[in-house]
């Protein structure tokens, strides 16, 4: 196993890490980003350094853009899409790498994940979950969504990361797959060991932490299903695992997705949004002020914020973008959190304001075929999550050092210390 997880972190990781090492020596604008501790601290100036290098940045591993118009557009245009083939790898390593596959947990970066699926799969996948995600179905979860904050709210919360903004979405995602409440924080620790499959450049020993993680979710996954399909129940995955429609490792990785994609965005969303809250008292005053200001409260921490950085698109046929050139093969990578502070599109980007009127304009839930399946339900989580939480604790504030997580593409607190 050791050997087959060396081949996987080798063609997807290892061979990756040493180009972006290389290319950040260079000055490479994109092997920044993934290799400067500086950059994962505080990403907002490099994106105004690539915003402002051009529409379309050229780096020696990819392109790049981080104004709003050109994020946009690739996440909808025909040209781009986001499966990667491994039949594209040459020769031996390719088919060492297949070899490699036999034996490898699926993940939510691998296929047939929704993640990394074009049409027409990800449309079948995206279909058979989708009527649970829909803005009038998420609205009926209010109730439950409400008495879940109010009883996690009955203990002072010390860390809030830990005793709040992680337990809420995990609790709503896991009722709606039909998963035992005590796996709530088991989950957790798997989603946030196998969190930075997201980023490039992976170590070894973190590439195999992450494999081990994504083991023990596809193990309790299978033990999961058998259970349901004797013992159905009214949630989403009873339904699924009676249908023909999905195989075994298309209803492993569709489940898997959903549940990680369930709180991943959330965790990162709320405890974001009260950090900002909390060092901006004046905003905060003006939700107090007029309380119908919460959900657009919730779309500007998303905008300054996003709790998804950057995602990419792989070129299908050659393209004029951004006037430049894109061949096939080349592989574009959409700044989303750069995007959403594009002066062209938002005045004064980099303030903090809950009253801004094109907040929800920003990108930070993707678009196009890959839009956030459950973006209605990560808004609601978070619109009531955050005007419970300081209206239950008016006088919540940060005591101690907030610790970041040390992923790329996700953002958000590991741990966020506070006192009433």
């Amino acid at each position: 196993m050791l050997v087959g997880t060396a081949v996987r972190w080798g063609t997807k990781h290892g061979l990756m890490r040493a180009g972006i090492r290389s290319a950040a020596r260079k000055g490479d604008a994109q092997a920044r980003f993934f290799n400067d501790p500086a950059v994962r601290a505080d990403p907002y100036p490099f994106y105004t350094s690539v915003r402002e290098a051009g529409p379309v940045v050229r780096g020696r591993l990819m392109w790049a853009t981080a104004r709003h118009d050109l994020a946009a557009a690739v996440l909808r245009h025909d040209a781009f899409g986001v499966g990667f083939s491994d039949r594209a790898m040459p020769g031996l390593v390719g088919a060492v790498f297949r070899y490699s596959r036999r034996s490898s947990p699926i993940g939510p970066v691998d296929p047939p994940s929704m993640l990394v699926t074009d049409p027409p799969d990800h449309g079948r996948y995206r279909r058979l979950v989708s009527k649970v995600f829909t803005a009038r179905a998420v609205e009926g979860l209010r109730p439950r969504i409400e008495r879940t904050c109010a009883e996690l709210l009955r203990d002072k919360p010390a860390d809030l990361v830990a005793d709040y903004a992680a337990l809420l979405p995990v609790t709503v995602i896991a009722e709606l797959l039909g998963v035992p409440l005590d796996m709530r924080r088991q989950f957790l620790a798997w989603g946030n060991a196998a969190a930075p499959t997201l980023d490039l450049g992976l170590s070894f020993r973190t590439y195999r932490q992450t494999e081990i993680s994504i083991k023990h979710v596809n193990d309790w996954m299978r033990g999961h299903f058998a259970r349901l399909r004797r013992e159905p129940g009214d949630d989403l995955l009873s339904q699924l695992v009676q249908l023909d429609d999905l195989n075994e490792d298309e209803l492993l990785a569709t489940a898997g997705l959903l549940l990680a994609a369930g709180f991943e965005t959330t965790v990162n969303l709320l405890g974001t949004g009260a950090w900002l809250l909390m060092r901006h008292p004046e905003q905060l005053a003006v939700l107090r002020d007029d309380p119908r200001r919460w959900a657009n409260a919730v779309e500007e921490a998303l905008r300054y914020d996003s709790p998804v950085q950057v995602t990419a698109r792989v070129c299908r046929k050659p393209t004029e973008f951004g006037g430049a050139r894109i061949e096939p093969g080349h592989v574009v990578m959409a700044m989303l959190a750069g995007a959403n502070r594009d002066p062209a599109v938002f005045a004064n980007p980099d303030e903090f304001d809950v009253t801004r009127a094109n907040a929800r304009e920003h990108l930070s839930f993707s678009g196009g075929a890959h839009y956030c399946l459950g973006a209605a339900l990560a808004r609601l989580e978070s619109e009531i999550g955050l005007r419970m939480l300081f209206e239950r604790y008016p006088d919540l504030r940060i005591d101690g050092e907030p610790h970041r997580r040390t992923t790329r593409v996700l953002r958000g607190f590991a741990s966020l210390p506070v006192t009433i």
